[in-house]
């Protein structure tokens, strides 16, 4: 569909059919490498938002094809999880960030990409989400503590526990389980497991739906202009596209030093 004024990478940190509920837009599964090009040759985009991107199992979203999207006008926008991650790797070059997770990979620019990487479906299956990302184990232990349901000790042993596991085996039940089996803890984590029943958080959802309802409301007013994007064409970047099959494509796009 030509013409669509917002494009949006989505995947395990929100449904899509929720995510139209609170933005009319065009959503893609989750960016990899290429993705942001073929968004906008395909669909002339005022504004991209990425939340979801590849990781691991495909090339992930370059940071030269967000430039190269910039500096065609294109706004782009990102949240909550391999977006937010980009976005503050860009902030210098005008990509706009949005939300907590964001605010933390700006203000800790060290922290490990992978903390907010989660097991997905695959795409055919709606990229569903198998599992959970670090920072929001970290942020649900942090408000059992709060409310009294672990003590801090306790919360810094899951922490260490949960970062033992790959990405890949991040979830409640698992770590709850190497707990068990290689902590002891059966007896302190019993009002944990019922407590995350209904009461576990997500970051990663709650800053998706937060940029929705921001582009929402910027639509009415006026989407961003993005600065002046200056790409520089390289030839690495150029094997990267001949590598998606996307170098044709852009051949009469790009603009030769």
């Amino acid at each position: 569909m030509l013409g669509a004024d917002i494009v949006v990478f989505l995947g395990p940190s929100l449904d899509a059919i929720e995510a139209q509920t609170h933005l009319d837009a065009v959503y893609e599964p989750p960016a990899g490498g290429g993705d942001i090009i073929r968004a906008v040759i395909r669909h002339a985009p005022a504004a991209i938002a990425i939340i979801d991107g590849v990781f691991a199992q495909a090339p992930g979203v370059r940071h030269q094809e967000i430039l190269w999207a910039m500096s065609k006008g294109v706004s782009v926008y990102g949240a909550a999880s391999i977006g937010a991650l980009r976005a503050a790797e860009l902030a210098g070059e005008g990509m706009i960030g949005h939300g907590m997770i964001y605010r933390w990979y700006r203000r800790f620019p060290l922290a490990d990409d992978a903390d907010v990487a989660v097991p997905m479906a695959p795409t055919e299956l709606g990229s569903r989400r198998l599992g959970e990302a670090m920072i929001d184990i970290r942020l649900t232990l942090k408000q059992a503590q709060r409310e009294g349901v672990i003590e801090a000790s306790l919360r810094l042993q899951l922490e260490a526990v949960a970062r033992t596991l790959h990405f890949r085996n991040r979830s409640f039940a698992n770590l709850i389980a190497a707990a068990q089996n290689h902590l002891g803890l059966t007896s302190e984590i019993a009002p944990l497991k019922n407590w995350l029943k209904t009461r576990a958080i997500s970051r990663k959802k709650k800053d998706a739906i937060s940029l929705l309802n921001y582009l929402k409301c910027q639509r009415k007013i006026g989407l961003e202009t993005p600065i002046h994007c200056h790409f520089e064409l390289t030839e690495a970047f150029a094997y990267d596209m001949e590598s998606c099959n996307l170098l044709d494509n852009l051949l009469p796009k790009l603009q030769f030093p």
